[in-house]
This record gives C-alpha cells, sequence and structure tokens, in this order.
C-alpha cells in the first residue's frame, strides 16, 4: 500500500470496495495508486473516497468507487492489451485502465469534459492515453481491431459495430437494457462470427447520448 494514501483514500480501497467482490489484486493496487481526489472538481473534493456518484458537468456523473472498482474488475486487463473506452467523463476510470494496459483510446462526447481529462492525466503523468471527442453511440472508426472496448454509459444493446470491432479473443463490457435492472455483460468474440455474452451483476446508469430509449409511441 502507497504510504502516501490519505486514511479517506485507504477506507475507499478496504472498507468500501474489497468487501464487496472486487479481489483482484491488481485492481486494488490500481485504486491504491490513483488518487480519485485529483479528478474530482474543488466543489466535491471532500467527497472524493464517498460511496456516491459525483457531479463532473454537462450533466454528467462518476461512477462510485464500487461500480468502479467491479468494472475495473470485469474488464480482465492485460498489460499488453489495447483498450476503448467510450465515455471519458472525469478521466478517473481512463487513469485506472491506462494503469492495467498498454494503451487507451478514449472518446468522449462533450468536448468540456474532454479537455478537463486530459488536464487530470497529464497532472498524474498518465501518458499511454490518446483522447478523441466526438459522438461514438453507434460505433468509432478505429485503425484495427483491439483487444478490449468499455462502454461506461448505457445502451439498449451493444452496437454491432463494436462487436466486429473486437480481436478475436478480445471481450467488451458493457451496461445494456433499461432502468430498474441493467446488466453488466461482458462479451467475448469466440472466432470471426460469434460471440458469447456473460451476465455479471445489475446496476443502473445513465443512457450514452444518442443511444437514449426513444419515447414509445401513443394515439
Amino acid at each position: 500500500m502507497s504510504n502516501t494514501m490519505s486514511p479517506a483514500h485507504s477506507n475507499m480501497v478496504w472498507q468500501q470496495v474489497r468487501p464487496n467482490e472486487v479481489s483482484n489484486p491488481d485492481v486494488l493496487e490500481a485504486l491504491q495508486q490513483i488518487d480519485r481526489a485529483q479528478f474530482v472538481s474543488d466543489d466535491y473534493k471532500s467527497l472524493a473516497y464517498s460511496d456516491t456518484r459525483l457531479p463532473i458537468g454537462c450533466g454528467q456523473f462518476m461512477w462510485t468507487p464500487l461500480e468502479e472498482g467491479r468494472i475495473l474488475q470485469a474488464l480482465q486487463l492485460k498489460p499488453a492489451n489495447t483498450v476503448l473506452e467510450v465515455g471519458t467523463g472525469s478521466g478517473f476510470f481512463t487513469a485506472l485502465i491506462a494503469k492495467l494496459s498498454s494503451n487507451v483510446i478514449s472518446i468522449e462526447y462533450f468536448a468540456e469534459l474532454s479537455g478537463l481529462a486530459g488536464s487530470r492525466l497529464e497532472a498524474a503523468g498518465v501518458q499511454n492515453v490518446v483522447l478523441h471527442c466526438g459522438d461514438a453511440s453507434h460505433g468509432w472508426k478505429l485503425a484495427d481491431r483491439i483487444d478490449v472496448i468499455v462502454l461506461t454509459a448505457s445502451c439498449l444493446e451493444v452496437p454491432e459495430d463494436y462487436l466486429h470491432a473486437l480481436n478475436v479473443g478480445g471481450h467488451l463490457v458493457a451496461i445494456t437494457g433499461q432502468a430498474p435492472a441493467m446488466q453488466v455483460q461482458r462479451i467475448t468474440r469466440s472466432d470471426e462470427w460469434q460471440w458469447q455474452t456473460e451476465n455479471l451483476f445489475e446496476t443502473v446508469v445513465a443512457p450514452m447520448v444518442h443511444a437514449e430509449t426513444k419515447p414509445e409511441f401513443t394515439f
């Protein structure tokens, strides 16, 4: 454990996250080494380690530390992996992914959030992330296939373009469905034309911009 951890930071890792089915030592190490408070605005720094979703601007929110830990563990990252993250947000989850992988491509719809995340990642010394700004609700053009994809906002179904962007053996973690019972799913590409889906646990998060549920037509 880092000697520079504050008591609140230490409690977040050991009292909130670890007792709740987050046992992967690499995930816990990343949560120890990257200070969540660096990715929170001054107005909310006193709540940086609390078990709550914090506003980050543009109507968006950070996941709770437990959600971050559980989904990071679900990604099953390896040091050689290249990762696509859809939804940069505050940049904290981006930093966690970067700690456990080789390279990260992160897409954010809101230019303001992407700029803030870039500044925070630079201040934290995270160098293996490339940030882009744009609408990735239905896919994102990549130079090559990728090992791991994570969608940080919910969608009714995973866009097909993302399934085809995976390397064979690669996997995608997404939150699918509608409130009040969304599923965190891990989808693994087993060969060129087959994907295997695991339902991991339930949660509810906001929908991806431009992937919101359309209102039902009524007479």
